[in-house]
């Protein structure tokens, strides 16, 4: 038999070329089949065919693209590789949403015509909500999230593991896209058998010289300056050594004593580095293998960015330590990093530290009004270890952690475990309130309750799209302080002439207090009506996360003060030091007016550069703090409104929900009510 007649090059190509542009047919038609049964608002086919018509339809389909590689196979023409990464293709894709909906801003919107001021708070709401679902599907993206790969990976087979499966599969098949941060979160715990020890507190409380004293050392830096957006892990290790993390680079292993670069303010501002990951070895005797300790940064810091990540990571650790220093009073914030730890399973205690700085008669006292407002505010009865690092008093950080602590250590592989079932446990009572939610919800709610909703679901939107608005007044309002200088010049000058001409007096004496007053009311008036706007943002952020959870019937979250925490701390205006002569003789034939403009000008002369110096200083510090606290205004209130963006979406999509949905909701919740884990750490229960 002699040798098969064969097709030459350009005849193999032409028929390679064919049998794609036919299989690129094929999958449009398949995108039809899929676009038909979609439930997306904006349908391209109506749903003609039945799902016996479309088995039949694919069956063809593959019956032809098998046909095709036969045919290709016969002429030993090779199928070639795909050309795109799916990954990489969804990610510009997303890119180009995301550009998409910048075109939907109201200042965008204006050019197809005037725009009602009424709907700029919702449309930017609108954009904000959506760029935001897009931004955290592109971080999904980003990470390994073959989370069933990982589960086997593991190799457990434990009823946790399994139940683990369970969750991630119901998680899947329901689009309860709320948990899968917490489901990835225990997986990462899974992989690792370390009993992590966080501490917890804000800015300046003592976290750093805490930690510095239990393991003898002074690596973590200790000052004012807040510390950036990245935990500092603490581990035992046969030497000292430093490894560090940026995005984008491999982990980099350096001295310990460069630990300020990548963790200070000073050093790495905004975390400028993109420092991810920081993980500190030292040979302390008071660590164990297998035990974390955690420096996280400091809470209601104007690092905005290093409160986030503290926030982001809290449900990581397995035992909180909450300081709250002795000088200051127990706040908002304070109560909800200790609910935040609860309601993520962890236990928690909590340490009056800088205990030192009370009078001896004052301490019980102070302890006793921490001790009862925790047990009122959150009804949790947790002692309040009184801690200090000074040589005095450092014996009471010893004692806690020889009591409290120590055991911990000791037990860290057992207790590391429990851990892990808190939060299976936590996760598990997560989904099944969201699967009875969807089961209870009515084939078709009534009006009153569709139309709470609907205002409950507009309400969260314009409030986000406040945030671009309030950003915008604010900036506008601390470049006009910038221009403030020469008006308390005026104000000075007016108050200092009318003095004169009251009463016989020198003003030599008076002037620089009168100039001082009128710089700092000045600046004051100009930075106050930023306050009280941000104030009254943070107001409307907290009434829109009450209707949302009313319009859900869940329990009110933390108040207008929880939000309104993260307006504080406002720079403040320093004059610096300024030369003041004036003598009253040269103005003793002046009239009150021409006495006023003369002076006016000897201020100036006098006065006049540094005062606008520092104006323009006060109103650039003030733009900063409008950002950094804009940013944790947005923290906070995203952390508080997401769940319920999710639940109202849930809700707002859940009409005419049939017998078929609703049978499979309760075979899920079956399933799920056959597992027992560890239930996560009950209400009253304390730190041991």
């Amino acid at each position: 038999m002699g040798p098969r007649d064969s097709l030459n090059s350009s005849q193999s190509l032409h028929l390679l070329t064919s049998c794609k542009y036919v299989d690129q047919l094929l999958s449009e038609i398949e995108g039809i089949l899929s676009a038909s049964r979609s439930k997306s608002p904006f349908p391209k086919y109506r749903g003609d065919l039945s799902p016996v018509q479309i088995k039949v339809i694919q069956d063809y389909i593959a019956r032809i693209r098998a046909q095709m590689v036969h045919v290709l196979k016969s002429q030993a023409i090779n199928l070639p590789e795909a050309p795109f990464e799916t990954r990489r293709t969804i990610w510009v894709n997303l890119e180009f949403a995301d550009i998409a909906l910048d075109e939907c801003r109201p200042a965008v919107m204006r050019g197809y015509g005037e725009l009602p001021a009424s709907l700029v708070p919702e449309l930017n709401g609108l954009v904000q909500e959506m760029k935001g679902v897009i931004r955290r599907l592109s971080t999904y993206l980003a990470q390994d999230n073959d989370l069933e790969g990982r589960l086997q990976r593991l190799g457990r087979t434990t009823g946790e593991l399994e139940l683990l499966k369970t969750l991630e599969r119901l998680i899947s098949e329901h689009g309860l896209v709320e948990f899968r941060p917490a489901l990835e979160i225990i997986l990462d715990r899974l992989e690792s058998t370390s009993f992590q020890i966080a501490v917890f507190g804000r800015v300046s409380s003592g976290k750093s010289s805490l930690l510095n004293h239990i393991l003898e050392t002074s690596v973590l830096p200790v000052g004012v300056n807040p510390i950036t957006a990245v935990p500092t892990r603490i581990v035992h290790g046969p030497q000292p050594g430093l490894t560090v993390t940026c995005a984008g680079r491999a982990a980099e292993r350096v001295d310990l004593a460069r630990l300020p670069e990548f963790v200070s303010e000073q050093f790495n501002p905004g975390n400028a580095r993109h420092v991810t990951r920081i993980v500190a070895e030292l040979p302390a005797r008071r660590l164990r293998d297998g035990v974390i300790f955690v420096d996280t940064p400091g809470l209601g810091s104007l690092a905005t960015a290093g409160a986030a990540e503290t926030m982001a990571y809290l449900p990581s650790c397995d035992f909180g330590v909450v300081l709250i220093a002795a000088g200051s009073t127990l706040n908002q914030e304070d109560l909800a990093t200790i609910q935040s730890l609860y309601q993520a399973a962890i236990p928690a205690c909590v340490l009056l530290s800088k205990i030192d700085l009370l009078r001896e008669e004052d301490r019980p006292k102070v302890i006793d009004y921490t001790t009862s407002q925790i047990a009122s505010q959150l009804n949790l009865k947790l002692s309040v270890h009184p801690v200090s690092t000074d040589a005095r008093y450092s014996t009471l950080v010893d004692e806690w952690f020889e009591r409290e602590i120590q055991p911990l250590c000791d037990r860290h592989q057992e207790l590391a475990q429990e851990s892990i079932r808190r939060k299976i446990g936590a996760l598990q009572e997560g989904v099944e309130g969201a699967l009875k939610l969807r089961l209870e919800m009515p084939e078709k709610k009534p009006e009153e309750e569709s139309k709470r909703i609907e205002v409950a679901d507009v309400a969260l939107r314009r409030a986000t799209g406040k945030f671009e608005e309030v950003n915008t007044l604010c900036l506008r309002a601390a470049d006009q302080v910038r221009k403030l200088g020469y008006v308390a010049v005026q104000r000075t000058a007016a108050e200092i002439v009318e003095g004169w001409f009251l009463k016989d007096g020198s003003p030599v004496d008076d002037a620089r207090s009168i100039t001082l007053r009128h710089l700092s009311q000045t600046a004051a008036e100009g930075a106050n009506a930023i306050f009280e706007r941000l104030r009254a943002l943070a107001g409307e952020l907290s009434q829109a996360v009450t209707d949302a959870a009313e319009a859900l019937g869940s329990a009110p979250p933390p108040g207008e003060e929880a939000l309104g925490s993260a307006v504080k701390e406002m720079p403040r205006f320093d004059p610096g030091p300024l030369q003041i002569a004036l003598k009253k003789d040269i103005f003793r034939r002046l009239g009150r007016g021409l006495a006023k403009r003369r002076l006016e000008r000897i201020l100036i002369d006098q006065i006049g550069e540094p005062v606008d110096e520092a104006f323009h200083n006060y109103g650039r510090l003030l733009e900063s703090w409008i950002r950094r606290t804009l940013a944790e205004l947005r923290r906070q209130f995203d952390a508080r409104a997401d769940e319920y963006r999710a639940r109202l979406e849930r809700l707002n999509g859940a009409r005419g929900v049939g017998a078929l949905e609703s049978e499979g909701v309760r075979q899920s919740l079956d399933v799920l009510s056959q597992f027992r884990v560890a239930e996560a750490v009950p209400a009253g229960r304390g730190s041991r």
